[in-house]
């Protein structure tokens, strides 16, 4: 794929959003420490996922991917991982049943730790200090100490990361997941809200669905997937040499995969074609996303997609819109119209979290509901008016009764804002507010199904 490439290329290229590790000797010790680790993931993993998402860019599939911001240290405990795995399976159902499209499941877990920030450093009161970067890179703490990037983190992180997904791997194959359990799926929290009630209301047919599939032999014993799912993992690929040090040459292939998650994706500040980042990714075999911003220009997203897949391989690439409510039906149009023209395949994916984030009156970063789903809608809208498949949802959530969006169903106030509000960075939909969207994206999904058959019988 990269006749020049090695794992270390993107080393004498122009990084962005690098830490600045005081100790070299340390941090060169640590990452020689993870290259002595086992894999979090394997290839024949990451080339199952690409395949899925092959099917997601020809318009037979849905992409799901949610999950924290960023990883914390201090909220790493298995109800947690629980909750947010029980929500994507919530969402999955939904969008199945009412999109009628398989569903392709990828967390922001297991990896998701480094942040990047707008600012190198932070001034409170007179004084500046590194800022937080996540807590694979230093602590949220505001003092000296705390602030200096430490490189045990990685390991740490790592540690972390192996953890959660050894629990995820039992939850997805160990008969958790089963379609038997949807009723249990149903956080108590988010039973008696609307969302909830409409999601017993699916899960009742489903269990009619069930007992009719019974009765013809259609077991959770004869049909693995009915008691088990896939489930993979993904994260920026921020912290290069965190994912050089897990990049592993397969064995059955000689091919290079980055190892510490299924799928990596770049970020809006590390996507310069000439940048460290890109470098980076064009070499591993993993599926790949970039996210696209307002910003983002026409002729310099098909450069990126033929630095990173120019064999132009489906599953191998998708794009992440995170224009913000106000914009997306303005500024995605000319980059659908550009990769549709130049005959790209890719999968394109909504995030209607970043470009939708304000400052309460109260100083809390948030979001608000209404907005998050105003783009998705217009990301749908978009591709309808194009002629182009809106294929998947990138979105920041938790299974916890978090209290970091504005509105929705639940109505959240600002002043409501305070009584739960945990994230270590960004703000998070809840449970309730992500069947919100799920039931939005389904609707949306129908819309389309509706408007094709409609199309196929006028042709």
């Amino acid at each position: 794929m990269a006749a020049t490439w090695t794992p270390e290329t993107w080393r004498s290229k122009p990084v962005e959003q690098a830490p600045a590790y005081p100790d070299a000797n340390k941090l060169a010790a640590a990452e020689s420490v993870l290259r002595r680790y086992p894999p979090l993931i394997f290839a024949g993993e990451a080339r199952n996922l690409k395949a899925r998402l092959a099917k997601v860019a020809a318009g037979r599939a849905f992409l799901l991917q949610g999950g924290d911001c960023a990883e914390s240290f201090a909220e790493f405990h298995p109800d947690n991982i629980r909750d947010t795995f029980k929500v994507l399976l919530q969402m999955a159902v939904v969008l199945t049943f009412g999109g009628r499209r398989a569903v392709v499941k990828v967390g922001r877990i297991a990896g998701q730790f480094a942040k990047p920030r707008s600012e190198n450093l932070e001034t409170r009161n007179g004084v500046s200090l590194p800022a937080y970067r996540g807590d694979i890179v230093n602590d949220m703490a505001f003092d000296a100490a705390a602030r200096a990037p430490d490189p045990d983190r990685l390991l740490r992180a790592f540690n972390q990361s192996a953890a959660t997904l050894n629990l995820l791997r039992a939850f997805a194959q160990g008969g958790f997941a089963d379609l038997h359990k949807v009723h249990g799926w149903n956080l108590d929290f988010v039973k008696a809200s609307p969302q909830g009630e409409r999601y017993e209301a699916y899960a009742q047919r489903i269990d009619e669905a069930l007992g009719f599939m019974e009765a013809c032999e259609i077991t959770s014993e004869t049909v693995p997937a009915v008691r088990e799912t896939e489930f993979y993992t993904s994260h920026e690929a921020l912290l290069l040499p965190y994912e050089q040090a897990l990049t592993r040459k397969d064995s059955l292939t000689g091919d290079w995969y980055d190892c510490s998650a299924h799928l990596l994706w770049l970020g809006d500040r590390t996507r310069k074609p000439d940048g460290a980042h890109v470098e980076f990714l064009r070499g591993v075999l993993n599926p790949i996303a970039i996210k696209c911003g307002p910003t983002m220009e026409p002729d310099e997203l098909i450069k990126l997609i033929d630095i990173l897949n120019p064999l132009n391989e489906p599953g191998r690439m998708t794009l992440i819109a995170r224009m913000g409510a106000d914009q997306v039906e303005r500024r995605l149009p000319a980059l659908v119209r550009a990769v549709k023209r130049a005959g790209r395949v890719v999968v394109w994916a909504s995030d209607p979290m970043h470009g939708n984030t304000i400052k309460a009156a109260n100083g809390f970063k948030t979001r608000s509901v209404d907005r998050i789903l105003a783009e998705v809608r217009g990301f749908f809208a978009v591709h309808r008016a194009e002629g182009t498949y809106a294929g998947g949802v990138h979105f920041e959530m938790t299974g916890k009764d978090v209290t970091e969006c504005l509105g929705g169903a639940q109505e959240i106030s600002v002043e409501a804002l305070s009584s739960r509000y945990h994230t270590h960075c960004d703000p998070r939909l809840n449970a309730s507010q992500s069947l919100e969207l799920a039931f939005t994206i389904a609707e949306e999904m129908a819309a389309w199904r509706s408007g094709s058959k409609r199309l196929a019988a006028a042709g």
